[in-house]
């Protein structure tokens, strides 16, 4: 049966509810998922197969016109809502006056205003400097470039359950196997992994995870081969691990004492996602270099790194860039962000969100053992799944529980190295109505999982 489909109009205007008016998919999505099948490569996976007609503000509209309440905000990039309307008139203004020059041939404003903005904005009152870039993956690999350049040195330590991208290096970076790395080798030398802060399943305090953390790096790499520590304050898809207080620290110190880059990997966490502007704030430590993607610019393809300004300079020029990096078009939309952030206060919202969403979880923690661990900051929040019996992943359970909430009318995703972590990600445009309806929902799905 085909089902007809008014015309919507997407952005906070679009109708803030949860609608499910075919299956899941519905007609029409099969239809485009049996296009896509027989177009688009096999290696690019969809985890709802939907297809998207209008989003905004707290749901996504797909092409049957079903509703969803959208949790997952496309992996924490559309932080200030889908199509948020300073940012739709700030990207509408400069598509009409010009789409593309290369900063590199003939400068333009908007980038330096983005630079300027992330300078005053990242963690630290020292002299800074920002180069732009296209995503997370490529602003990092800038970022390892720019910490060699400086110190002279090779090595770089990562951690476990990190993620930071799919390129060669930062596969190389990257802890999880399947699917990011597996077969995609051989990978970027001289990266070399740590041990990570997990409080729910080491017990360490956070200066003790960090001493069995240095005590690796001096023993297997050595801290005057080391160029830089590289970070996720809080890790994403390793499975929103918030480290024992006094990890980061800890590491910044050594870091510090031993010439040693500290590189803070907020693509993720970065933007009021965690209730601060960045999460690295939480921990009172200030990072040498500070990779930023995702919920810069509302939607569009825009990173950065920003950091002291004796490291940033310390490539030659021309040795940092890119064709499409500072986009004009993405310059806009992160300068319209970036305003809706500050002017509307959204960190304070997704402090907002972090209370409200624990409230619920740890209450639905308290009668179902299989949630090991409720945890996160802001609007990043998750739940860890597990055999109540031996508390081992149970990413069976965790797999059942997303797809009753796909099918139901949530959007949520899941991460973790063992894949038994379910991730909450809401816009923090999202209402408190339709977020605690999506929790709702979650909690039913679990119920009959």
């Amino acid at each position: 049966m085909t089902t007809h489909v008014e015309p919507l109009v997407g952005g906070p205007s679009l109708p803030q509810q949860r609608k499910i008016v075919t299956e899941v998919p519905g007609p029409r999505s099969r239809e485009i998922l049996a296009r896509k099948t027989s177009a688009v490569a096999r290696g690019v996976g969809i985890s709802l197969p939907v297809f998207t007609d209008v989003a905004g503000g707290g749901v996504l509209v797909d092409v049957d016109g079903n509703s969803f309440i959208d949790l997952g905000t496309g992996i924490a990039v559309t932080g200030v809502g889908n199509a948020a309307p300073r940012v739709v008139e700030a990207v509408q203004r400069q598509v009409e006056r010009f789409t593309h020059t290369c900063f590199m041939i003939t400068g333009y404003d908007s980038y330096v205003d983005v630079a300027e903005a992330l300078n005053r904005l990242t963690p630290g009152d020292h002299e800074k400097r920002s180069a732009l870039f296209n995503t997370g993956a490529e602003a990092v690999e800038n970022a390892v470039k720019i910490a060699r350049s400086y110190t002279g040195r090779q090595a770089v330590i990562a951690f476990e359950h990190a993620y930071h991208g799919r390129t060669n290096l930062t596969m190389a970076l990257t802890a999880k196997a399947m699917p990011y790395k597996s077969g995609f080798g051989p990978f970027a030398p001289e990266i070399y992994r740590a041990p990570l802060s997990y409080p729910y399943r080491d017990g360490l305090s956070g200066p003790e995870a960090a001493k069995r953390a240095i005590a690796m790096i001096e023993k297997q790499v050595g801290a005057a081969s080391t160029a830089a520590i590289l970070i996720e304050p809080i890790q994403g898809e390793g499975g929103f691990i918030v480290p024992a207080p006094g990890f980061l620290e800890a590491l910044v110190d050594w870091a510090r004492e031993n010439g040693v880059v500290f590189i803070a990997d907020e693509v993720q966490t970065g933007f009021a996602r965690t209730g601060a502007m960045f999460a690295s704030e939480h921990e009172g430590i200030v990072p040498d270099l500070v990779v930023t993607a995702k919920g810069i610019a509302g939607g569009l393809p825009l990173a950065g790194v920003t950091g002291r300004a004796e490291m940033m300079d310390a490539p030659h020029v021309g040795g940092l860039g890119g064709t499409y990096g500072g986009n004009p078009l993405a310059c806009a939309a992160a300068l319209a962000a970036i305003e809706t952030y500050e002017v509307d206060d959204l960190a304070g919202r997704a402090r907002d969100i972090e209370m409200l969403m624990k409230t619920r979880l740890t209450a639905l923690q308290a009668g179902d053992p299989r949630i090991g661990d409720v945890r996160g900051r802001g609007a990043m929040i998750a739940i860890e799944l597990v055999d109540p019996a031996t508390g081992d992943p149970d990413p069976a359970l965790t797999g059942r529980v997303a797809a009753a909430s796909h099918a139901a009318g949530v959007i949520i995703l899941t991460c973790g190295t063992y894949g038994n972590v379910i991730r909450f990600l809401p816009p923090l445009s999202i209402d408190d109505a339709l977020l605690h309806e999506g929790l709702d929902v979650v909690a039913h799905a679990l119920e009959e999982s």
